[in-house]
């Protein structure tokens, strides 16, 4: 149970905050960097629902990824050690998997592409896209936290020793962004379709194909 009753503690006017594990950290942590950024794509996802313009099964697909990413958060937050007292959230393969389930089925729906596309079109593919970009960002500071702790599990004996970070939290968010793309594309079908890159804006010209001699 999550109880809330007060949302400011003034505990972390020092420049710390607390991880999972109730261990104190600073502000700039790349741990804590890893699970703002998710808390940030997440935003950015309720963003794009309350845009009201994405079909019902996006929406769905969409409101299940929300929650996810708050464990995904909770797994960040929460360094691995051996036998917790309090068994944190962890984001297994099964979740991966369902990720690339979804790629695959709304992949079917839209056309291979032959070239770079632009965020834009309808404002739910613009606010889709920028979730996008966000959810790489947080890939990469959940990478970023690995190359600081590693992926080890600690003893939780009371030694010096930090606990690793889940790569599987990292692989999530890379999946994520993915499926972000693809439904940005198929949030554009009723709206005319992809708003293609032209090299240059239109000023440069496609260099002429050479003949065989």
């Amino acid at each position: 149970m999550v109880i809330l009753s007060r949302i400011y503690t003034r505990t972390g006017d020092d420049g710390s905050t607390s991880l999972g594990d109730f261990s104190r950290t600073h502000k700039t942590d790349p741990r804590l960097v890893a699970y703002a950024d998710t808390d940030e794509t997440n935003s950015c996802i309720g963003v794009a629902l309350a845009c009201g313009e994405l079909r019902e099964d996006v929406a769905a697909t969409l409101m299940r990824v929300q929650n996810e990413l708050f464990d995904v958060g909770a797994d960040l937050c929460a360094p691995l050690v051996e036998s917790p007292k309090f068994p944190p959230l962890r984001v297994s393969q099964a979740w991966i998997d369902d990720l690339e389930r979804d790629c695959d089925r709304y992949n079917d729906e839209v056309e291979t592409l032959r070239s770079f596309i632009l965020p834009g079109g309808s404002a739910g593919s613009a606010h889709l896209h920028v979730a996008r970009t966000v959810a790489r960002r947080s890939e990469r500071s959940s990478w970023a936290a690995l190359e600081a702790y590693g992926d080890q599990v600690a003893p939780g004996d009371g030694s010096e020793q930090p606990g690793g970070v889940n790569p599987l939290t990292a692989k999530y968010l890379n999946r994520l962004s993915d499926l972000l793309f693809l439904l940005a594309r198929v949030a554009n079908l009723s709206h005319g379709g992809d708003v293609l890159w032209q090299p240059g804006g239109g000023r440069v010209a496609a260099p002429e194909k050479r003949k065989k001699p």
